[in-house]
């Protein structure tokens, strides 16, 4: 099995450390489940952008990109509200 890896953005970083712990917790996860599927069931690629994506992780999106080197790029991670701005 070919796994991915994940790499957070300095931003997503700063992002998931404002989080409560609980979340952060769970989008923990999420981002290794990543490393084995970059696009789990439900993911969806955003309108506008060529290549981004989304992940949902409760009331959190995750936002990444994929590239054909196996990295998923995290570049934004967010409460559903704020992070699509």
């Amino acid at each position: 099995m070919v796994t991915s890896r994940v790499v957070l953005t300095p931003a997503a970083e700063r992002q998931l450390g404002k989080l409560p712990h609980q979340a952060r917790e769970m989008i923990a996860a999420a981002l290794v489940a990543l490393g084995g599927n970059p696009r789990p069931p439900g993911c969806t690629k955003l309108a506008g952008a060529d290549d981004f994506w989304r992940v949902r992780v409760k009331q959190y999106r995750v936002i990444q990109i994929l590239d054909n080197q196996l990295i998923v790029l995290v570049v934004k991670i967010g409460d559903r509200k704020d992070v699509y701005r």
